[in-house]
């Protein structure tokens, strides 16, 4: 079956937000900052912290996001609301520095995962569907391009390979089981694989609001820009998602890396 020209286009758009600059580019773009400046601010053992930190955050934002959200498959996403909420905790974090990130990180992280999940509804995904809430999960480690990605590793199918067998581990726990445990060994693995893919966009974020000029203006800015491109991540995610539903996963995979 040919793909319709709407849709197309529709593919085309996914490419574009999946394969765009990642977050550190267009923190500099809009604060006219290099954050390399904000990693030589940030503390010694900040690697293992924010990977720390990230794992927690995303654990929590799992078992609180997803699970109250209306199952209403093609309801317009609203954007709007979630980067508001996502922009006022970073105002709060920008004004008290990184200490606050442990606190500011994992409601950021819940309010983006329901803001994905609102998005993934919109597409048509179930969001009841536990194959829709791995989805949605799944979305944290599409972050774009980054300066350590292997190009062999960092491409969106690459990604999503990648992260396969973990998903797939992770549902059948969840539909035998639930998401009661958040100890659960398959999530567990699951969260750690992810995580150390979304701790590189926590950490340029971290690195931004290190910087002493940003302060609570810049935090606002910065979270914003954090959940923009999330959301950007998402809706090409949800839109490659749609199109496999209807022509497969190997038709939509070619016809992606032609256009």
């Amino acid at each position: 079956m040919p793909f319709q020209p709407n849709e197309l286009n529709d593919l085309k758009k996914a490419k574009t937000l999946l394969e765009n600059p990642g977050l550190a580019a267009k923190i500099t773009h809009f604060l006219g900052t290099p954050i390399e400046k904000g990693f030589a601010l940030l503390p010694g053992n900040w690697r293992g912290k924010i990977g720390e930190l990230t794992r927690t955050a995303l654990s929590k934002a799992i078992h609180a996001a997803v699970l109250t959200m209306r199952d209403s498959p093609g309801e317009e996403a609203s954007t709007i609301w979630h980067k508001l909420a996502v922009a006022t905790t970073g105002g709060i974090g920008g004004f008290f520095g990184l200490p606050a990130l442990a606190i500011e990180l994992p409601i950021s992280t819940t309010i983006m995962l329901r803001s994905i999940a609102d998005i993934a509804r919109s597409e048509g995904e179930t969001i009841n569907s536990i194959e829709s809430k791995m989805a949605c999960i799944e979305v944290f480690a599409l972050g774009g391009p980054t300066i350590t990605d292997d190009a062999s590793e960092s491409g969106y199918f690459a990604v999503r390979a990648a992260l396969a067998q973990s998903v797939t581990r992770a549902a059948e726990y969840i539909a035998e089981k639930g998401l009661a445990e958040e100890g659960a060994p398959a999530l567990v693995r699951l969260i750690v694989q992810i995580a150390e893919r979304f701790s590189i966009q926590v950490s340029e974020k971290a690195a931004a609001q290190a910087v002493p000029a940003i302060g609570a203006a810049g935090g606002v800015v910065v979270n914003t820009l954090f959940i923009d491109h999330f959301q950007d991540m998402a809706r090409g995610h949800f839109i490659v998602r749609r199109l496999e539903r209807k022509y497969g996963k190997k038709i939509v995979q070619e016809t992606y890396r032609s256009v």
